[in-house]
């Protein structure tokens, strides 16, 4: 049969009359599909015919089964892959499918082979399932160490219980074979199309005899350098979360990687800050299509332009030039190509002290607008040491708690890591035990008791007890399972905990609570966590732009001049 002429233009210059075309069935000839050459014929059906369009590309690859005529889009099913032809060779199907909704084809070269190291299983149980189309390979070693540290009441524990789980579902699942690879969306997880394989007989391999051959992680470099002559076509990486172990991989010449998953940033510097600069020209250019109107104690503008884009609900904005009003706002509302900004309440004032706390600058006053407004549920603040994230949250809940009794109590916790040698156990009760990890809430409890001046020492000492009674110090390793209703929960050195310690914390909230996380992303203690996975990190990346949250990245150091020059050159 002889085929159509080539198409003169491309697929993305087509009229539009060309994706609305109908394929014409191709009549039969009898001298070409007589009975006696069924054989043919049933070859030559399974195969797709050229169709007589006119100008348009024609599907000329005869490993693909025939495709009936379209009419409308359908959706492609989850085995096919897309063409890897040009886009003048595509066919009628990927023609009818509007631009803005074809999807990017995947990678279509060989799927890599992915050797897991265990710091990463125990540092996410899930990561089995984020690996998309690639395959992942255990070794033996790698189970014996799970094995070993499943027992006890850690965070690390129980993910090695969670992971060991995984892979018996996995194993069990119906269909399983473990010669032959077990399928990873086995078990619910469609999003993780390779397989699974396990260190089923003894690989040979040969390393430096510098490296101790009984030491678990030089095993598992064995069993990467083992498994490349056995798969010469495809890639295969080391992932692990142990900076050594990626280092002495790359100097034997294998591939080498860190766990990316658990990133919610590939770079801190990109977090976002909470607060947007209105550019010099605002004024000029937006003058004279803002509206503004006045409600209550604020007043309220309308803005439009190319910077609405920039902007999310809850974000601040400021405008600050010599010569010229400065205004502070925070965006309440962002409608297709116009945003809503509500003036703020200046707490630089005296007059609007916080429990005798004013603020001195402009990201100290942003934040206290969020610790005081009812309608946010939850405030993460990021910054160096001195820049007054405790004080201001305490006094913001002292405030809310004794005078506007919006709350029953505070609870105050954060995360039991030590920046030296452990000191050992600690006596007495849950509280008693929290005492020495909570220097900064007597530090700061301390600077709000001196602002009350006037009630004499007896009422210090009152005011002192009184405000005591409603703190509560509380430790992370009991908050599972719990519920707090009407409460304003601090968590401080947020920066240490994991992006699952901080769902599990955050998920504690109850009806009218409000949570406040702080911390500073450059005194990291906890093993195996960065800026970029860090669960400060991770809860200030997915609550940007929820209506009922605010994140203020606070800049200037207000401790004391000693504190803020260390800061900067130490």
């Amino acid at each position: 049969m002889p085929l159509p002429p080539a198409p003169t233009k491309r697929a993305a210059t087509l009229a539009r009359e060309a994706y609305d075309v109908v394929a014409k069935p191709v009549k039969k000839t009898g001298t070409s599909r007589a009975p006696k050459a069924s054989a043919n014929a049933a070859e030559l059906q399974e195969k797709p015919q050229a169709r007589n369009l006119p100008d348009a590309p024609v599907d000329l690859r005869r490993d693909k089964p025939a495709q009936p005529p379209l009419e409308s889009p359908k959706s492609t099913p989850a085995g096919d892959k897309p063409s890897e032809a040009p886009a003048r060779n595509r066919g009628v199907a990927l023609l009818q499918e509007p631009a803005a909704k074809r999807k990017a084809p995947k990678n279509t070269g060989p799927a890599k082979l992915f050797v897991l190291d265990t710091n990463v299983l125990m540092h996410d149980p899930m990561c089995l399932f984020r690996f998309e189309e690639h395959d992942i390979f255990l070794p033996m070693i790698v189970l014996e160490e799970l094995d070993s540290n499943k027992k006890g009441m850690t965070e690390v524990a129980r993910n090695a219980r969670q992971t060991s789980r995984s892979l018996d579902a996995l194993a069990g699942s119906n269909g399983a074979d473990i010669g032959i690879g077990l399928k990873l969306d086995a078990t619910g997880h469609p999003e993780a199309g390779g397989k699974l394989f396990f260190q089923t007989q003894t690989l040979d391999y040969t390393l430096p005899t510098s490296l101790p051959q009984g030491k678990a992680d030089n095993q598992i470099l064995g069993v990467v350098e083992a498994l490349r002559p056995l798969h010469p076509g495809r890639e295969v990486v080391l992932v692990s979360k142990d900076i050594n172990m990626r280092v002495k991989a790359r100097a034997l010449g294998l591939a080498a990687e860190d766990y990316q998953n658990d990133k919610a940033l590939e770079d801190g510097e990109f977090l976002y800050s909470g607060a947007l600069a209105l550019p010099p020209d605002f004024w000029t250019k937006h003058g004279k299509t803002v509206e503004s109107w006045q409600q209550g104690l604020y007043t309220f503008y309308r803005i439009s332009g190319p910077i609405v884009p920039e902007m999310m609900v809850n974000q601040f904005v400021y405008f600050e030039a010599p010569g010229e009003p400065s205004l502070y706002a925070r965006v309440t509302e962002i409608r297709a190509k116009t945003a809503v900004l509500k003036t703020l309440k200046d707490y630089n004032h005296l007059k609007h002290a916080v429990w005798g706390v004013t603020t001195r600058n402009r990201e100290q006053n942003f934040a206290m607008n969020l610790l005081l407004d009812p309608e946010v549920d939850f405030v993460t603040l990021t910054g160096n040491a001195g820049t007054g994230k405790t004080l201001m949250a305490l006094a913001a809940g002292l405030t809310q708690v004794l005078d506007e009794r919006r709350y029953t109590e505070i609870i105050m916790t954060r995360a039991t890591v030590s920046v030296g040698e452990d000191i050992g156990f600690l006596p007495g009760t849950e509280e008693e035990k929290m005492g020495p990890w909570m220097g900064a809430l007597d530090d700061n409890l301390e600077v709000l008791a001196k602002t009350e001046t006037s009630a004499g020492e007896w009422g210090r000492s009152a005011t002192n007890e009184l405000i005591r009674s409603r703190i509560k110090i509380k430790s992370m390793n009991f908050m599972r399972g719990r519920t707090f209703l009407n409460k304003y929960v601090i968590i401080d050195e947020a920066q240490n905990l994991t992006p699952k310690q901080m769902k599990t914390l955050i998920t504690r909230a109850g009806p009218g609570t409000k949570i406040i996380c702080m911390g500073n992303l450059q005194q990291i203690d906890t093993p195996y966590l960065t800026e970029g996975s860090s669960g400060l990190t991770f809860a200030v990346d997915k609550f940007k732009g929820w209506p009922h949250s605010g994140h203020i990245m606070l800049a200037r150091g207000e401790r004391s001049r000693l504190a803020d020059f260390a800061s900067e050159v130490l």
